[in-house]
């Protein structure tokens, strides 16, 4: 296969561990016997200062026309400024509008050789594996926004349509067929009323459209204590962007590093956007000291998701496995034992490939 990535390392640590990523791919396409062609492009920080926008044209016609986007992260305290006209995560937000990706897909699946990295009791993790969509383009995080004319009163509209719920509870539901076949829909329905419809809708759908997959509704509250006390009963888990926000970066702990977790953003078509859930980093940058597995993960999502590339995505997984199998660690997650750095983590993925 012919593929072409496009590239956004992005701000702190982002491009040292996008460079692992690419590494991973390469090799990737030299097991397989793919080409793999790649085009590095701006966003967030970087993109401010060097064309005063935090997400360039020219990064967006490159995004259309890959058939997978791989980022690293944006934002840092250089650009926090409260006065700045803009900020960097507006180029993170505005691709996900740009490509209309709606569904954002963060798996939390715990490592056999690191159960003791988490602050969880082993009994509590072993064998937690859980796929959360998280709807990605609606929600409080872009409905309407009012401030008061002395700026002491401010607020921030929740919005969901129908169409909206309606197409996450069935990419949600597609997947569980394809898993084990259960679907846990979060809201706050006893409060909110967008969370009423957000179930009305959910139940209508799974029940029209998926009697064969097991079906339960779980509040918001309810699920954060589930999560620490029964993960492994959870298989996937769908819920709107606020929620979805919160809950996948608790879910973090589970696996003992948000250096760990990739996630991907999906629309009904076109390039998918692959990234690790974590932050910039930027007092690490520089320092060959980061975790580049949670991207190499994406990179792996990347591979099954947009490219249809299954077998590949596996080895991809697999080899992270067999690295920590072997007792390789990144600061993150080495608990004061030996470590390795970025670079030597993402040669050891690429041998174990």
């Amino acid at each position: 296969m012919n593929a072409r990535f496009t590239l956004l390392p992005g701000d702190g640590i982002g491009p040292e561990i996008i460079e692992q990523a690419r590494i991973v791919l390469d090799a990737v396409a030299s097991r397989f016997g793919h080409s793999f062609a790649y085009d590095a492009q701006l966003i967030g920080g970087i993109a401010i200062d060097e064309t005063g926008d935090p997400l360039p044209v020219a990064t967006i016609a490159s995004a259309k026309e890959s058939h997978a986007i791989i980022l690293g992260a944006v934002g840092g305290p250089k650009w926090d400024d409260p006065t700045a006209k803009t900020r960097p995560e507006i180029g993170l937000l505005g691709i996900r509008k740009e490509l209309s990706l709606f569904a954002n897909l963060r798996p939390v699946r715990t490592q056999p050789a690191l159960l003791d990295a988490s602050p969880l009791k082993r009994e509590l993790i072993e064998d937690v594996d859980i796929l959360f969509y998280r709807e990605l383009t609606g929600g409080i995080y872009f409905g309407a926004s009012t401030t008061s004319d002395d700026g002491r009163t401010v607020s921030n509209a929740m919005t969901y349509s129908e169409y909206e719920i309606e197409r996450i509870v069935r990419m949600a539901a597609d997947a569980a067929r394809m898993r084990r076949g259960k679907v846990t829909s979060v809201d706050k329905a006893n409060v909110l009323a967008v969370s009423r419809l957000w179930r009305s809708t959910a139940d209508r759908v799974m029940a029209e459209e998926f009697p064969d997959v097991e079906f339960e509704t779980v509040l918001v509250d309810a699920m954060a204590m589930h999560l620490l006390s029964r993960a492994k009963d959870f298989d996937v888990v769908v819920t709107g962007n606020l929620f979805g926000d919160i809950l996948t970066d608790e879910a973090s702990m589970l696996p003992g590093s948000l250096g760990l977790l990739p996630s991907a953003s999906l629309g009904s078509s076109g390039p998918g956007l692959y990234e690790p859930i974590h932050g910039s980093a930027p007092d690490l940058a520089g320092e060959d000291v980061a975790n580049p597995l949670a991207t190499i993960l994406a990179t792996a999502m990347a591979l099954r998701h947009s490219l249809g590339l299954h077998d590949e995505a596996g080895a991809v997984e697999a080899a992270v496995e067999r690295v920590l199998d072997n007792g390789l660690r990144t600061p993150d997650i080495a608990r004061g034992g030996p470590t390795v750095s970025t670079s030597e983590m993402g040669a050891a993925v690429v041998a174990a490939l």
